[in-house]
């Protein structure tokens, strides 16, 4: 019974790799056609929109986009580079708006002095925008789009 049991199992793993093998090269990777012995030249670095314009939001709590470069910004446990403008005491100077108040609560919804440790690393959120064309369609409509279309369907006969 157990020399049985071997030769069906044996057998299902001589299928199963036969299977594998023919589907192989049916799989999509981000490799394409490109064998693995050989480097495509990779696409070049986009440019950061760097305007300081504040950009708008597609949905409501969405995290503010950076309008502009943070490249080099030290932010780690010593340092925060963005609050040396949106902190506070600094946003007078900068002209920077200040982090939301949000970013001063615990996560018992108490406020702090400080910004909290869980909203210290920036830019776990925000993020700043390439000026690349979208690699995929989108039909993403905001709510005030979606609001629009449907009173405006409602007034037609």
């Amino acid at each position: 019974m157990k020399n049985l049991i071997l030769v069906i199992i044996s057998l299902s793993l001589l299928f199963l790799s036969f299977t594998l093998t023919a589907q192989a090269d049916e799989i999509a990777t981000l490799r394409d056609a490109t064998a693995i012995s050989e480097q495509e030249k990779p696409n070049a670095i986009p440019k950061i929109v760097n305007t300081d314009i504040l950009q708008a939001r597609n949905y409501p709590m969405q995290p503010p986009l950076i309008p502009h470069k943070i490249r080099n910004y030290q932010i780690d446990l010593e340092v925060n580079k963005c609050l040396s403008c949106h902190s506070r005491s600094r946003t007078q100077d900068s002209q920077a708006p200040m982090v939301s108040v949000t970013h001063f609560m615990d996560r018992d919804g108490n406020f702090l002095a400080e910004v909290s440790p869980r909203r210290y690393f920036c830019n776990q959120c925000h993020v700043p925008q390439a000026d690349i064309m979208p690699l995929v369609g989108n039909t993403f409509k905001d709510m005030h789009t979606l609001m629009k279309e449907r009173v405006n369907d409602m007034r037609m006969p």
